[in-house]
């Protein structure tokens, strides 16, 4: 009888974890190695399964492909993984009968950018050949956070087998994929693409998988499967644990049966007791054939609050719009600081940027800051939010608190990695890149959280990313740059650039685009400053005409500083023939180096509407 043939009349009960067991037993390398190395480890797993009465075992594969072996240099062993994995299952197997299912584990996270989908049909047939050489019962596709993944190598697997497919979502909250697609729809969506058995596994415990199901009406034909995690994990003395009594799995295996699973069994965290508490709670218990859904409450996402500012986006569209960086200080005293942001947005600058630890040092936290200067100075913020520093949680509620402060203006970028800062040994944390944290933060302006379930109200950013044009190949940073477009940039903030010419480069390259760019311009203070800039610092380069009429100031600070602002006036009179957006970024808390640029092209501005007024009344 067919795995299928059993299912139409029976609740059939599958294995727990092996990473957890081969974790407890201290194994801390490659589990997929084992097929080859210790096949017998393996083996007396899937017996202590089967002993504790398991209808279904799962091959020793989840991460048996090209992809995830490359990380212990085995990426040319994954036909040999695999077949080696389905033997020892079919072994173990033959002496019951039990049903050997070959386990194909996703790629993709939270970031689409772990593969690519030609990047992952090539992997999955690659693994799947393998196991199907094996003539496995079916097909177990587990632990997939992404749908549009999970739904191409469904497509993908049924070119080439008839096997079962049994395909499984892993979501961060019950309920709703990461997608913002409800489990409903999607266990239905994958049945339509040819799944015999769609189901959820990893993340979610026993609790909330059952709740995950509650609205979840029964497919026309597939199958449904759950394989919960023993509970939310914990961590003890540095090791992850799960707390969660076998009895209590068992009771919640009945709970998932009168959901309308069939197929049910365990993910992180469950043993073979838990499988067997499982099979004795389900034993002589039938399948359901009707489930009552009611349909739930629609959760209402409210609009946005409008924002006391047009976006900066749309002012540079049509008219000169300039922001200023005023880094918040290193030190706890910021009376200088709040008088020189005071002094800036008096004279007119449209916001006051703060990035977010510039070069990996810690600074007064923007985001407090932008909250003080706004709530008691009526100064216009645009904080800076890097990935280096905030996992996705962090991430998401930095980004929520600047929501309810009613801070809009964000620059999105990846952030310079710790080694370069005060604390070498610091983490990076890098969930996502800059190109996904505009995704993300576009999710949020339409109500949905990272992990895809509603925030009740849509937030209001004003998303800006960073452009680097002091490269040798300006149509490759452009091509990125149209790659963040598509992510969801409204508009960008290039690096300083110190050359007539590379500010003419940008706008050749970069007209037939219609998001805005505000060009970087940071006066040179010393020829100390220029030559660090120069020399050490990413993403930025000064002419040798730059760096020698520094060179020539010598000690002298009255004529450095003379000579600074003289550059960067000459470049300011050029980005603002072809440029509405201007971004002054200040050096060393120098204030009034940034007033006496803004003041100046202020002038610039005014002395061309004088020409425009002049032009008109004399064609008049």
């Amino acid at each position: 009888m067919s795995l299928l043939d059993k299912l139409q009349t029976n609740v059939l009960t599958a294995d727990g974890a092996m990473g957890t067991i081969l974790y407890s037993y201290g194994i801390d390398y490659c589990y997929e190695e084992l097929n080859v190395e210790k096949p017998e480890i393996i083996e007396q797993i899937h017996q202590d399964y089967i002993a504790a009465g398991a209808d279904i075992i799962q091959t020793n594969t989840y991460s048996a492909n090209a992809n995830k072996l490359a990380r212990y240099g085995l990426e040319s062993h994954v036909t040999e993984f695999n077949k080696a994995a389905i033997q020892i299952a079919k072994r173990a197997a033959a002496p019951g009968g039990q049903f050997v299912l070959g386990t194909i584990g996703g790629l993709r996270g939270i970031r689409k950018s772990d593969a690519t989908l030609d990047e992952i049909e090539k992997v999955v047939l690659e693994q799947a050949n393998a196991l199907l050489a094996g003539d496995p019962d079916g097909l177990l596709l587990e632990t997939y956070y992404d749908f549009e993944e999970l739904s191409s190598v469904v497509t993908t697997l049924k070119k080439i087998t008839d096997v079962p497919l049994i395909a499984q979502v892993s979501m961060h909250d019950p309920g709703v994929l990461q997608n913002g697609l409800s489990l409903n729809d999607a266990l239905h969506q994958l049945e339509s693409l040819g799944a015999d058995i769609v189901g959820v596994n990893c993340r979610l415990g026993p609790y909330h998988t059952i709740q995950a199901f509650d609205n979840v009406t029964l497919p026309e034909k597939a199958f449904l499967s759950a394989y919960p995690n023993a509970s939310l994990l914990d961590v003890e003395d540095g090791r992850i644990v799960y707390e969660s009594e076998a009895e209590y799995f068992g009771r919640a295996a009945v709970l998932l049966r009168d959901q309308g699973v069939r197929l049910i069994g365990g993910c992180c965290g469950t043993t073979p007791k838990h499988i067997k508490a499982a099979k004795t709670q389900l034993a002589r218990l039938a399948p359901i054939t009707e489930k009552v859904v009611h349909p739930e409450k629609p959760i209402v996402i409210h609009e946005a609050v409008p924002t006391k500012h047009q976006p900066l986006h749309e002012k540079a569209k049509t008219e000169r719009t300039v922001i200023v960086e005023l880094d918040t200080p290193r030190h706890l005293e910021t009376e200088d600081y709040i008088k020189g942001a005071n002094v800036l947005y008096d004279a007119g600058v449209d916001a006051i940027t703060m990035a977010d630890n510039s070069l990996a040092s810690p600074r007064i936290s923007n985001m407090a800051m932008g909250s003080i200067v706004k709530m008691k100075h009526n100064i216009r913020p645009l904080v800076h939010l890097t990935c280096r520093d905030h996992n996705l949680i962090g991430l998401q509620s930095h980004l929520m608190g600047l929501d309810a402060l009613g801070i809009h203006d964000i620059l999105a970028v990846t952030g310079d990695p710790t080694k370069v800062g005060d604390f070498p040994g610091a983490t990076s944390v890098y969930d996502v890149s800059s190109m996904e944290l505009l995704q993300l933060i576009k999710k949020l302006n339409e109500g949905i959280s990272f992990s895809g379930k509603p925030l009740r109200k849509k937030a209001n950013f004003s998303i800006s990313a960073a452009f680097n044009p002091n490269v040798r190949v300006i149509d490759r940073a452009v091509q990125r740059l149209e790659k963040k477009i598509e992510a969801g940039a409204d508009y960008f903030i290039t690096q300083p650039v110190y050359t007539k010419e590379k500010i003419i480069d940008v706008y050749e390259a970069t007209k037939h685009l219609d998001t805005p760019i505000f060009i970087g311009i940071m006066p040179l203070t010393n020829i100390r400053n220029a030559e660090f800039l120069h020399h050490e610092v990413p993403g930025i380069k000064l002419s040798e005409d730059v760096l020698e009429r520094m060179r020539e100031c010598g000690d002298d600070r009255e004529k450095s500083t003379e000579t600074g602002l003289e550059i960067a006036k000459e470049l300011i009179d050029t980005a603002a023939q072809y440029f509405n957006g201007l971004y002054i970024i200040t050096p060393f808390l120098r204030y009034d180096m940034t007033l006496e640029l803004y003041e100046y092209i202020k002038e610039i501005d005014q002395k061309k509407k004088e020409r425009e007024l002049t032009h008109a009344e004399t064609s008049y």
